[in-house]
């Protein structure tokens, strides 16, 4: 049974827990390995080959899978638990990324075993992120659930930070040769050894919470009946759908829009680019530490809070269609960033508060499915949107999730949004 640590600060109080230090230790480490082979992959590939296509290949073949397997990641991970799922995961990609240094270094690597490197990758991400973001809760009591993932996601920020510039200089150094990538892929492999040792030595979360007939079931009726939960909770199916409208109109724009925004309209060009994401990143990791410093809101102020922040992206990104100053389209994203960050820490908490133990997994999968799963598809429109008319490009989508915001305030089941589990329907 969890205990409760003496202090006033929610964030003081998870990171004083034995466990959670070691999540915390094991997912910093290897998060930022993975910045290292994040980068190593595709400039492998383009040495390798110096074709862009074989690299759109490659990412696809990791991408793709991801999302299918994401489903099934949730149902495994509520069936072995997260803890153990993240275990396997991470011994899988040890071998991997171990695997992948090895034929660096003998000047072996091909690209048909970068490819299948790819496949694999994804599937086993796809069983790892549901369980990485469902082992929280048990780790840590409900009332500082908030402040635990914005740790966590948190550090993710920071290792998406230091990572990429470390694994480049890394590589630049061996410039002449492919020793710094596979130096890259070695550094990876070893912290998902470290990781994995973390998670041997956490107590909590050992198990699978009890479900009753549910251990009995298939994976895919472990799925369906994920789905079913979901679907029967009204709020819940609710904010499902406002998630996967809104990172549909905005992913696009955000990840196609701003390189062309910054290359044809911002006389900085290639440095607006990076000013730009650096912005959008920064206000992710102030708005993560935001929300687990502040109190979690009670139910009117979420219901505000969610309308307020989506109607104010779109108004945000809107604006990036008529403003060509760099600083100015800085300022917006870095806003766009903390509200971002913000509220994904409020819905994430939410969600796991209102789902049982025995679905965490499932749920989890997927809250990410609806934030990535049609990700392709608005990329390719905004593509095309983008050749056409960039100014319509951020317009249209900015109008649209304004016109969300405002049918999300009128819908009766947004009053029950901030409710915990009692609220919730009851697993069947």
């Amino acid at each position: 049974m969890k205990t409760q640590p003496s202090s006033n600060n929610s964030m003081a109080r998870v990171m004083s827990r034995r466990d959670f230090r070691l999540l915390f230790a094991g997912a910093a480490t290897s998060l930022l390995g993975d910045q290292f082979t994040i980068i190593a992959t595709p400039w492998l590939v383009l040495k390798l080959t110096s074709d862009p296509v074989a690299l759109g290949i490659v990412l696809a073949l990791e991408g793709i899978p991801r999302a299918i397997f994401m489903l099934f990641g949730g149902a495994i991970s509520d069936h072995l638990s997260p803890r153990r799922t993240m275990l396997i995961a991470n011994l899988t990609r040890f071998f991997l990324t171990a695997l992948m240094a090895l034929l660096v270094f003998s000047g072996a690597v091909q690209l048909w075993m970068i490819y299948v490197f790819g496949l694999l990758f994804g599937i086993v991400a796809g069983f790892a992120i549901p369980a990485e973001n469902s082992i929280v809760p048990m780790l840590v009591e409900e009332q500082d659930l908030q402040a635990g993932n914005s740790i966590i996601m948190g550090i993710t920020q920071v290792a998406g930070f230091v990572g990429p510039t470390v694994a480049g200089i890394l590589i630049g150094r061996f410039s002449e040769s492919l020793t710094g990538v596979g130096l890259a892929f070695a550094i990876d492999a070893l912290t998902f050894v470290a990781s994995a040792i973390t998670l041997q030595l956490i107590r909590a979360g050992k198990t699978a919470p009890a479900s009753g007939a549910a251990g009995q079931e298939s994976v895919w009726d472990s799925i369906l009946a994920g789905v079913r939960y979901m679907w029967s909770d009204k709020t819940l199916r609710l904010m499902f759908l406002v998630l996967t409208t809104v990172n549909f109109l905005l992913i696009g724009p955000l990840m196609v829009g701003i390189p062309v925004l910054a290359d044809q309209r911002l006389p900085e060009g290639a440095a607006a680019f990076g000013l730009l994401m650096s912005a959008f990143a920064g206000g992710n990791l102030v708005g993560y530490l935001l929300a687990g410093s502040l109190p979690r809101p009670d139910g009117t102020g979420m219901r505000w809070i969610m309308v307020l922040l989506i109607a104010a992206f779109g108004l945000v990104i809107g604006a990036l269609g008529f403003i060509p100053s760099t600083w100015l389209d800085f300022g917006l994203l870095l806003l766009l960033g903390l509200g971002n960050g913000y509220i994904a820490i409020l819905l994430i908490t939410w969600m796991q508060t209102r789902t049982p133990q025995a679905m965490l997994g499932r749920m989890m999968s997927l809250l990410m499915l609806s934030s990535t799963g049609l990700v392709p598809i608005s990329q390719a429109l905004s593509g095309v949107l983008s050749k056409w008319n960039l100014t319509l490009l951020f317009a249209i989508p900015g109008a649209l999730v304004l016109l969300v915001s405002s049918w999300m305030a009128l819908q009766p089941d947004l009053k029950r949004l901030g409710a915990g589990l009692t609220a919730a329907p009851a697993e069947g």
